[in-house]
């Protein structure tokens, strides 16, 4: 009788084909999961967004046929109630992204990928549909659209933007917006202004380095500028810690009070801290604000 295959080895061989980061965001979901209740959505809703060109995986019965008979392609319509229900993702892929102060800690786009893929993963398994803001595909659920997103990622798909380039998104649509949010506040209220003006709800997910919530460092240090901003030498870093902490304060205030003041939220996470506890913290506010 012939044996039956090794059902670890069949899963070792089903993840070695998949993307490294969709592997280690599902491991970081499935410890999520076990604590919180997803929410399947039902209905189509009757008001018409848009039309879209039909995907693998997509639905017969979604396809419009009169639409699809204008031009070779095939088209799907999309109803708004759909698309609202939607959560579009972005994280800021800018060179300053790329930092970290010591090895044995990711950097700040390693663990932004990391949350996005892992949140992503949570938001399907609760029935919603994902899409990476500003990307070519549209909202989808399952473990195509997770893997649509994590190729996206892990080839560098994204615009090298400090805040995301405006995409008009429906009514009541929600963005989750991740990043270091270190550029001026004024960029920052200007992106997410333009959203919130359409009614689309939001949240910003600040990561910072350790290092730059504390400056450590002492004696004089050189400092690298990432984005073009040049190097700055500092004959005393620890005279200067006290200033630097206040402006980094004072400029994370601003962030908050501009998330605030359009009904978003705002959260900070460290890349030394755990992962789950901030996808934990991220998945809970958008089940908060995911109405009835």
């Amino acid at each position: 009788m012939a044996r039956r295959p090794d059902i670890h080895h069949q899963a070792d061989e089903l993840a070695s084909t998949l993307p490294p980061l969709l592997v280690a965001a599902d491991r970081v979901a499935a410890t999520i999961s076990q604590g919180v209740h997803g929410r399947r959505r039902v209905g189509q809703g009757e008001s018409f967004w848009q039309f879209r060109r039909y995907q693998s995986g997509d639905p017969a019965q979604l396809i419009d046929w009169r639409q699809s008979a204008k031009s070779q392609p095939l088209y799907v319509r999309e109803n708004e109630w759909e698309a609202a229900q939607s959560v579009w993702l972005w994280r800021d892929f800018s060179a300053s992204m790329h930092y970290r102060s010591v090895n044995d800690i990711p950097t700040k786009v390693e663990r932004a990928n990391l949350l996005l893929l892992a949140l992503a993963s949570l938001l399907v398994r609760g029935g919603e549909h994902v899409a990476m803001l500003g990307g070519d595909a549209p909202p989808g659920s399952g473990r195509a659209a997770l893997h649509r997103l994590a190729v996206m990622i892990e080839e560098g798909r994204t615009a090298p933007d400090n805040v995301p380039a405006f995409v008009p998104l429906p009514r009541d649509a929600r963005v989750v917006l991740i990043g270091d949010f270190l550029t001026p506040v004024e960029e920052i209220k200007a992106a997410v202004d333009r959203f919130a003006g359409r009614g689309v709800r939001g949240h910003l997910f600040q990561i910072l380095d350790p290092a730059e919530e504390a400056l450590p460092f002492d004696g004089r240090v050189r400092f690298e500028g990432m984005e073009g901003e040049g190097d700055v030498l500092i004959g005393k870093v620890e005279a200067v810690r006290e200033t630097y902490l206040d402006v980094l304060a004072a400029h994370n205030r601003g962030v908050e009070a501009v998330a605030h003041s359009m009904g978003w939220t705002f959260a900070t996470h460290h890349t030394n801290r755990p992962p789950e506890t901030a996808l934990l913290a991220l998945f809970l506010v958008l089940s908060a604000g995911s109405g009835g």
